[in-house]
């Protein structure tokens, strides 16, 4: 492959476990401007309890507020079928709304209870019956198996039982299925054999891969998922992101980080490197704090001084 689609999830994954509050107005700019930057697929919002995820409330007026481009998809998150119809509704009248709706199945039943109250066949079920309801209201849907090289509350994750939830998903015909490493413990190797048991099973399937940088392995495991044949990679601006319901969990990769990586390796993204270390930079002013992503700290490659 010479090509990797990258998804955008700072807006939403990015932001969700972050104490600073971005208003409505910052989470347009940040979306906005990573579009500016060549992004053409990104995770907007979370459909769930403003409760919860503080963060989130203001998922419609975000969605509300973004440009029509045609060429960008729009991904809202949705845990359950009332988040689902939340995602359903910013489409009401002639407005754009989300394009894309994000399912979560998880492969830990003790993570899958606290962070959204469902066992992992429960959120298997729900998820496939999102996809079937978005494929009704001409919505496309996709799903996340999650915690699936790890859980901080059961240890180790079988991978085959990843394979097993990802065949029954695979019923329901998502756009594609994505393996995340949520807490941030998956390593290349570990990576490359459940993808490659997974492109064995499900050879029709389109696959994402979604690392977390917790552990210092992010970037090598994005790495050996593209190696191993993985087209699509999530990604969050600034390395932000972590997960309210995971103990210590910090940031996904940095989207800078993927793309100089990436481009250093001859792989086209679409997306100038240069444009999102600016947007990094922009986010740093609103945390007050440096940004986690090493990139966004050091910089592209050197041009040299002629």
């Amino acid at each position: 492959m010479a090509e990797v689609e990258i998804v955008e999830v700072g807006a939403r994954d990015g932001l969700q476990n972050e104490k600073t509050l971005f208003t409505t107005a910052d989470k347009v700019k940040l979306i906005t401007d990573a579009m500016a930057a060549g992004l053409k697929r990104l995770e907007v919002a979370s459909f769930v309890h403003p409760k919860l995820v503080p963060q989130m409330a203001d998922a419609e007026a975000v969605v509300a507020e973004l440009p029509d481009l045609k060429d960008v998809t729009y991904i809202g998150l949705v845990l359950n079928k009332r988040g689902y119809m939340r995602a359903l509704a910013t489409k009401d009248g002639n407005k754009r709304g989300v394009d894309e709706v994000g399912c979560v199945a998880t492969a830990s039943n003790t993570f899958g209870e606290k962070n959204q109250g469902q066992t992992r066949a429960e959120s298997v079920q729900v998820s496939k019956e999102i996809i079937e309801l978005a494929r009704r209201d001409g919505l496309s849907a996709q799903v996340t198996i999650s915690t699936a090289f790890g859980c901080p509350f059961e240890g180790e994750v079988d991978p085959e039982v990843v394979v097993d939830m990802a065949k029954e998903l695979a019923e329901a015909s998502p756009r594609e299925i994505a393996i995340a490493d949520t807490i941030g413990v998956a390593a290349p190797i570990r990576v490359r054999q459940l993808v490659e048991r997974l492109k064995e099973e499900l050879p029709g399937v389109t696959l994402r891969a979604h690392f977390h940088n917790t552990r210092n392995t992010g970037i090598a495991n994005a790495w050996a998922a593209y190696e191993a044949g993985v087209p699509v990679l999530d990604s969050s601006v600034a390395g932000l992101g972590g997960c309210p319901f995971a103990p210590r969990a910090t940031g996904n990769i940095g989207t800078e980080d993927l793309l100089y990586m990436l481009d250093r390796s001859g792989v086209d993204t679409g997306v100038t490197l240069d444009r999102m270390i600016e947007l990094a930079h922009w986010i740093e002013t609103v945390l007050g704090r440096p940004a986690p992503s090493m990139v966004s700290q050091a910089g592209g490659f050197p041009k040299g001084v002629v």
